[in-house]
């Protein structure tokens, strides 16, 4: 008994942990916190539809958030980012990585311009340690102020096609004026059009309390609470991949087929080196989709085999999609196999089964450009 309550104490809870267990959720632990699997009145497949066809509620306050300021955050953030921040005006935001040197991944995140010498980055949950250790490392020699604020910012997000209505008349938050990748701000409210479902959304930073009025108002409102389960499936139906799962230590941004994301004609960037090193000479495996021809559903870590039986790979996520329903995944495969149309064959316990190469988004987005 001891134990587990050891145990316990070593498992964060976010600003509405206590909202969760009143909405009767399934929790689990996910990146060091007590996170809402699913809620029982529901369940996976209703939020999933929620979201897709009108609005869902997430908590997303086990994500961190780190500030930097200065006279040289701007160069700073360009250094330690694959994507290019000089160019970007206050309000916008974009995706991409930090790398080790050998082109490996840190991390994904969002860079958020909110001033001239003002940035916000938002990193995963269970990276927070190794992200904010490895941005102190590489800050000497910059004019800038670094702080982790992982512990006073919660967030939420509210996604689907009605929640541009819901943002404004259950929270009254002007947001009509932004497009997707934009942020306003409202004193010390960040407001953005973003999202991980694929689908028209916002995510809200702020106080804690903040945040708690704004879950219960939604609430009220009968905005359906969706947890962790349905926030896989939306975005991996969309592509969009998973830090640990479609990126990692091992797998880089050119694996993953993100080299949007990475601007290899910045000056300079940590990675850029190895990075453009695989662009040219290629990489051993790449990420791609693979439809079943049967209901199987693949899982993480189940081998990927050629025509001949012979491993070639091993999925990184998959599903009997909720939208589509069809039996697809991501892998990450030799890269001799991945081309579009090649026939493989992934092994579910004992049985395998045949499927084909296709592209990683299974279901179009849904975003206002």
């Amino acid at each position: 008994m001891a134990i587990r309550q050891e145990l316990r104490k070593t498992i964060k809870e976010t600003c509405l942990h206590d909202k969760h267990l009143l909405q009767q959720a399934l929790m689990v632990s996910f990146g060091g916190f007590d996170m809402p699997l699913l809620y029982q009145s529901a369940g996976i497949a209703p939020e999933h539809t929620a979201v897709r066809e009108h609005v869902g509620l997430f908590d997303v306050s086990h994500m961190g958030e780190v500030t930097v300021r200065g006279k040289d955050a701007e160069r700073y953030v360009n250094h330690i980012f694959t994507n290019d921040v000089t160019a970007m005006p206050t309000g916008k935001i974009l995706y991409g990585m930090m790398c080790y040197e050998n082109g490996g991944t840190v991390d994904d995140l969002l860079v958020y311009k909110l001033g001239e010498q003002d940035f916000f980055l938002v990193i995963n949950a269970a990276n927070i340690d190794k992200d904010w250790a490895w941005m102190q490392e590489h800050a000497a020699g910059f004019d800038i102020e670094l702080k982790n604020e992982s512990e006073t910012y919660g967030q939420i997000a509210v996604q689907g096609p009605e929640s541009e209505h819901i943002v404004e008349t259950v929270l009254g938050l002007e947001c009509s004026d932004l497009v997707f990748y934009t942020c306003k701000t409202f004193g010390d409210v960040i407001l953005s059009r973003t999202g991980y479902t694929g689908e028209d959304g916002f995510e809200i930073y702020a106080s804690h309390d903040y945040i708690r009025e704004c879950w219960d108002k939604l609430i009220a409102a009968k905005v359906q609470p969706c947890g962790l389960g349905c926030r896989d499936t939306l975005r991996f139906e969309v592509g969009l991949p998973l830090y640990g799962n479609e990126l990692s230590e091992e797998i880089s941004p050119v694996m993953a087929g993100l080299t949007l994301f990475v601007k290899f004609d910045k000056p300079e960037f940590i990675g850029k080196e190895a990075l453009a090193k695989q662009k040219t000479e290629g990489v051993a495996r790449k990420l791609v989709g693979i439809e079943l021809h049967d209901k199987a559903i693949p899982r993480h870590g189940y081998p990927v085999l050629n025509m001949e039986g012979e491993t070639i790979g091993e999925v990184t996520t998959g599903y009997h999609t909720l939208s589509t329903d069809k039996s697809v995944c991501m892998a990450l495969i030799d890269t001799q196999y991945a081309v579009l149309g090649t026939d493989v064959q992934i092994q579910i316990r004992k049985k395998v089964f045949p499927g084909t190469v296709v592209k990683k988004q299974f279901y179009n987005k849904s975003y206002k450009k």
